[in-house]
């Protein structure tokens, strides 16, 4: 299943709007799936999966759970830098 790049754009959006679990584990389906025909990108959707667990997302642990076993270390490594990165960012908004 492809998504479109106006599904994407939601999903931001929603997350700029407010941060909640359900829009981050969006994030993390659209690109563990197919991102604008491209394929999957398992470093974002990984860092998508981490964020959302972070907020207590029981199926995002599920499906980043499954991610480390397509995953090398390098790119486990660049995920979680990534996801610290987004929520250095994004701090004060999670606060709320």
């Amino acid at each position: 299943m492809a998504f479109t790049c106006v599904e994407v754009q939601e999903a931001r959006e929603a997350i700029v709007a407010k941060i909640e679990a359900a829009d981050l584990f969006r994030l993390g389906l659209i690109y563990s799936t197919d991102h604008e025909d491209r394929g999957p990108d398992f470093i974002e959707a990984h860092k998508w999966f981490s964020l959302a667990a972070m907020l207590g997302s029981q199926p995002a642990k599920a499906y980043r759970s499954e991610l480390t076993y397509e995953m090398s270390k390098e790119d486990l490594t660049l995920s979680q830098r990534a996801a610290r990165g987004w929520m250095l960012e994004n701090r004060a908004a999670l606060k709320h």
